[in-house]
């Protein structure tokens, strides 16, 4: 969510956990990648790395007059000036669909109810029909994202839920086969 509907305190103390982070593994410039959980005790770092946003995340940030954030990465990285470009006003979001369950993956339901909510830009499922399905934290992937731009952070998170709760997944439990060596 863009911009963020945190605390100015609890961005301040995510921004010092990263700026740690970065200098301890020798990150002086370019892009930043950065996972953190938040609770009541501060920050938590869960991953780092040298690098942009990954996958379809990006697409929702604009800067300047439509230029992405990979262009502008790019611009940095050739030396342009990229320092008075600013992100949109307009507030923006992506949820990354979280797997519910394990299993395979045997359909799909509400999509174009999800994207007729207002405000919602694009619902994207990644997940492919027949495939398993691995939840987090064991699981490394999403069964897709949902996009949306409002006027404020308040509105376009609600959108984001009101979507995703117009979505349903048809998931079925794999059973585990035991290859004995007998039969194949």
């Amino acid at each position: 969510m863009t911009p963020s509907r945190l605390t100015e305190e609890t961005q301040q103390a995510i921004a010092e956990c990263v700026s740690k982070a970065a200098a301890a593994l020798g990150l002086r410039t370019g892009p930043i990648h950065a996972e953190l959980r938040v609770n009541e005790q501060g920050p938590w770092m869960l991953e780092i790395a040298g690098r942009s946003i990954g996958g379809l995340c990006s697409t929702i940030l604009e800067f300047g007059s439509g230029m992405c954030l990979e262009e502008l990465i790019l611009r940095h990285a050739i030396g342009e000036e990229v320092a008075m470009l600013e992100r949109e006003e307009q507030a923006a979001g992506v949820m990354m669909i979280p797997i519910p369950g394990a299993g395979i993956l045997k359909g799909v339901h509400g999509v174009e109810e999800a994207l007729a909510v207002p405000l919602i830009t694009g619902v994207e499922i990644t997940a492919k029909l027949n495939n398993q399905l691995i939840p987090l934290p064991e699981g490394a992937s999403y069964l897709g994202f949902i996009f949306a731009r409002g006027a404020s952070p308040v509105e376009v998170e609600a959108a984001i839920r009101q979507s995703h709760q117009r979505l349903s997944f048809e998931i079925r439990r794999s059973i585990p086969l035991l290859n004995t060596g007998g039969i194949r």
